[in-house]
C-alpha cells in the first residue's frame, strides 16, 4: 500500500513544523509548503535528518495559481493527498481605525483566502477517508479586543470549515478546525516585539493575564497543538467533522 500522503501549508512556521514532524512520525510523506526561504530550507533539512519522506514546496499561499501549484508539486511527487492542513498564518493588530488596506489585505489573503484555495485545487484529489483540518484561532470564536481584521479572518476561517464539512461530507472527506488560544511559536515573538510598546515580556504576561490558570498560566506548545491536528488526521476520528476545537485553556469558555 502506498504510504498516505500529507501537505502541511504554513509548514515552515512554528505550528507548522510541528505539525508536519507528527505526520512524518505517524508515518505519512509530508509537503512543507511555505514562502521560499532558509526557514523551509532548514524544516525540509531537519525532517529529512530524521528519516522523513519530505517534499519542499516553496508557495506564497495569497496567490490562487500559487496553491493550484503546490498541490499538483504534491501529486506529482507521490500521486495522491490524503491530509491538508492549513497552517499558514499572519497577525496584525491596532485599533480599526488604523488599519490600512494592505492590513486588511495580507491578514485575509494569508488566513482565508489562500486556505479556501488551497483546499478547492485540493479536492478534486481527495478520496473517502480524507482529512482537512485548519488552523484557526480562539479569534475566531471569540472577539478580541484591537484584532478586528485577524477575528474576521480566523471567523470566516471557522464557518469556511463548517460549510466544507458539510458539502464534503457525502465523499467521506472530513474537514475540520482548530482553534488555539496564544502559542509559543515565533508569531507570538513577532507580536510581543512589534506591539509591545518596547516591553516584549510585558507584551505576553498581559496574554497570560486573560488565562483562568492564573499564576500558573502558560503558552501552549506547538507540539500540543499538532498531537490534535495528527488525532484529527486518523481514520478512529471519522465521527469528527465541522467541528471547531478549542485548545486555548479554557480562555473562550466563558468568563
Amino acid at each position: 500500500m502506498n504510504r498516505k500522503v500529507a501537505l502541511v501549508a504554513g509548514g515552515a512556521g512554528g505550528m507548522g513544523i510541528a505539525i508536519a514532524a507528527r505526520l512524518a512520525a505517524a508515518g505519512y510523506a509530508v509537503a512543507i509548503a511555505d514562502l521560499a526561504s532558509e526557514r523551509l530550507t532548514s524544516a525540509v533539512a531537519a525532517l529529512t535528518a530524521q528519516g522523513a519522506d519530505v517534499l519542499s514546496v516553496p508557495l506564497d499561499i495569497r496567490k490562487v495559481s500559487a496553491c493550484a501549484a503546490a498541490v499538483e508539486a504534491v501529486i506529482g511527487w507521490h500521486g495522491r493527498l490524503d491530509v491538508l492542513v492549513n497552517a499558514a498564518g499572519v497577525w496584525r493588530e491596532g485599533d480599526a481605525v488604523t488599519m490600512t488596506e494592505d492590513d486588511w489585505d495580507l491578514v485575509l489573503d494569508v488566513n482565508l483566502k489562500g486556505a479556501f484555495f488551497l483546499i478547492q485545487a485540493a479536492i478534486p484529489h481527495l478520496t473517502a477517508g480524507a482529512a482537512i483540518v485548519n488552523i484557526a484561532s480562539d479569534a475566531g470564536l471569540v472577539g478580541n479586543n484591537g484584532a478586528s481584521i485577524y477575528c474576521a479572518s480566523k471567523g470566516g476561517l471557522v464557518l469556511l470549515t463548517k460549510a466544507l464539512a458539510l458539502e464534503l461530507a457525502p465523499r467521506q472527506i472530513r474537514v475540520n478546525a482548530v482553534c488555539p488560544g496564544d502559542v509559543a511559536t515565533p508569531m507570538i515573538d513577532f507580536q510581543a516585539e512589534r506591539y509591545g510598546g518596547g516591553d516584549p515580556e510585558g507584551y505576553k504576561a498581559k496574554l497570560l493575564s486573560n488565562y483562568p490558570q492564573q499564576a500558573a498560566a502558560r503558552f501552549i506548545r506547538p507540539e500540543e497543538i499538532a498531537r490534535m491536528v495528527a488525532f484529527l488526521c486518523e481514520e478512529s476520528a471519522a465521527p469528527i467533522t465541522g467541528a471547531a476545537l478549542s485548545i486555548d485553556f479554557g480562555v473562550t469558555a466563558g468568563y
